[in-house]
C-alpha cells in the first residue's frame, strides 16, 4: 500500500491537533478533495478533514514513505 503525505501549513484553531511543520499521512478521499479539503490523520491518532489550503503534498521517494509510514 502505497502512502502519501502533507506538511500542514496552518492550524488556526486546531493546535492541538496539527502542528505547523509537520508531515502527516493523507488518506485518499475523493469527496473530500471536491469540497477542498484533505483526510489526514492528525496528533489524536485519528483521521479528520482539513481544509486543503492548509497542507502541502510533499511527494516522496516510495522508500522514504515506506519508512515514515511504519514509524508511525
Amino acid at each position: 500500500m502505497s502512502h502519501h503525505f502533507a506538511m500542514c501549513l496552518k492550524n488556526e484553531g486546531y493546535e492541538a491537533s496539527l502542528e505547523p511543520r509537520k508531515l502527516y499521512e493523507v488518506l485518499p478521499d475523493a469527496s473530500a478533495e471536491k469540497q477542498e479539503m484533505i483526510r489526514v490523520v492528525d496528533e489524536s491518532g485519528e483521521d479528520y478533514l482539513y481544509p486543503a489550503s492548509w497542507f502541502i503534498r510533499m511527494p516522496l521517494p516510495e522508500s522514504v514513505e515506506q519508512q515514515i509510514a511504519s514509524s508511525f
